[in-house]
């Protein structure tokens, strides 16, 4: 039986790896590894975060983004916007040398066991039934990609003519089409971009009546008074980024409905700094305070009828919509988890998103999820590769505590065990 199985191989669930081979656990990874950044994000596009926001992480620290840009002859500056396939070869080489080997398989199944732990079923790259194993505690970091939105009335519709952003490892297959991109944030505002670049003709239509663009973010040395007053975080500067970066624990003692309220509002759509100039430049069309009200199939192609909040506002007739409209961590959208398991689980508010205890262990004993799947519990920081630094060690600290001794989520209105020293704070 294994003592610990890592569903996912991004930043995330290779961090947690890393930190349960230090700690000599039995541990098993599956998934690609950095799959979202090598098979999600066509060429060109560029870490919106800081290079030193953008670590993976190990318990010495000894692989850090800065240190596999030495090994390349680089320096990862602040301010200098990189490549998303640098960070991709970046958590490569990460997997390399500081987790356990990655099994490029997927989890099909989890289930609980009547008597403790779980079967987890790993398909076996052939079609066949795939391999079937015990572990004692599961980790769930599957990463954004499945919880994707796309707008209610595009839903259906054949995926030749709808697409969500993070479908999308070569945007050159729309060359000579004419493409709608929905939303107003960065995947959206880049993607646009790209597209017009390349010659393609793009749209952009967003419910926001306007683009909020990040400023070009301030040196980090700084003077005092400068600093005191807009202090550098990994999501950005001010006071209130400092307290979702810095202080997760503290976000996750909140009511449920607050963290639920602040989840879906912090940290809202923006466009890089660095993009803007080139947005401005090659995309022509924007259409702002408007949204889909209604798609359907014409002549090999889609008719979008557009409304704002006066009404409509007339359609338009497009080849592909890529709709770049965010992400929702609802457990429904997992169904590698057993539905019985699923519907059990507690859950934040009305977000769908499973309720988590300060080692991010679900109500379930020896499930725990990371991630987009905790931001509803720990708040903002968790939506980024930011996040896996606060949460890998804890991961950690937290299974070696359910293999170890009974379980801390007592039930509704029972006193819960303490927690490991430090598992509750910033």
């Amino acid at each position: 039986m294994q003592d610990l199985v890592v569903v996912g191989a991004g930043p995330y669930g290779l961090s947690i790896a890393s930190h349960a081979a230090a700690a000599g656990l039995r541990a098993r990874v599956f998934g690609r590894p950095m799959a979202a950044w090598r098979d999600g994000m066509p060429p060109g596009m560029f870490l919106k975060s800081e290079p030193w926001a953008s670590n993976l992480s190990d318990p010495k620290g000894a692989y850090g983004l800065a240190a596999y840009a030495a090994t390349r002859g680089v320096r990862a500056r602040h301010g200098v916007p990189l490549p998303v396939g640098f960070f991709a070869a970046y958590g490569l080489w990460f997997a390399e040398r500081a987790a356990p080997p990655v099994e490029e398989r997927t989890v099909t199944a989890v289930r609980p066991r009547a008597g403790g732990g779980f079967e987890v079923t790993a398909d076996d790259g052939a079609g066949g039934a795939g391999e079937t194993f015990l572990a004692r505690t599961v980790v769930l970091a599957v990463g954004v990609r499945p919880f994707g939105d796309i707008p209610a009335p595009l839903r259906g519709l054949p995926p030749e003519r709808v697409s969500h952003s993070t479908g999308h490892a070569d945007l050159t297959r729309f060359k000579g089409m004419d493409v709608t991109v929905v939303g107003a944030g960065q995947a959206a505002l880049e993607t646009a971009t790209l597209l017009a670049e390349q010659g393609t003709a793009v749209r952009v239509v967003a419910r926001s009546r306007h683009i909020d663009w990040n400023t070009l973010p301030p040196p980090l040395d700084r003077p005092f008074g400068e600093a005191a007053r807009a202090p550098h975080t990994g999501l950005g500067c001010g006071w209130r980024n400092w307290l979702y970066a810095r202080t997760p624990g503290l976000f996750h003692r909140l009511p449920a409905p607050t963290r639920s309220r602040v989840f879906t509002s912090a940290l809202g759509p923006a466009g890089a700094w660095w993009l803007r100039e080139r947005f401005e430049r090659t995309v022509g069309e924007v259409r702002l305070g408007e949204r889909v009200a209604a798609a359907s199939p014409a002549g090999g192609r889609l008719r979008l009828d557009l409304v704002s909040a006066r009404g409509p506002v007339g359609a338009v007739t497009t080849d592909h919509v890529i709709a770049a409209t965010g992400f929702t961590p609802g457990l429904e959208r997992l169904p590698l988890l057993d539905e019985r398991l699923r519907r059990s689980l507690r859950t934040v508010g009305a977000s769908g998103a499973p309720e988590t205890d300060g080692v991010f262990e679900t109500s379930h004993p020896g499930l725990f999820v990371v991630g987009l799947l905790s931001a509803p519990s720990f708040g903002p920081s968790m939506r980024f590769v930011y996040g896996a630094t606060y949460t890998a060690g804890r991961v950690v600290r937290g299974v070696r505590h359910r293999l170890g001794t009974g379980s801390r989520f007592a039930a509704a209105g029972e006193p819960r065990e303490p927690l490991p020293a430090g598992t509750e704070g910033f």
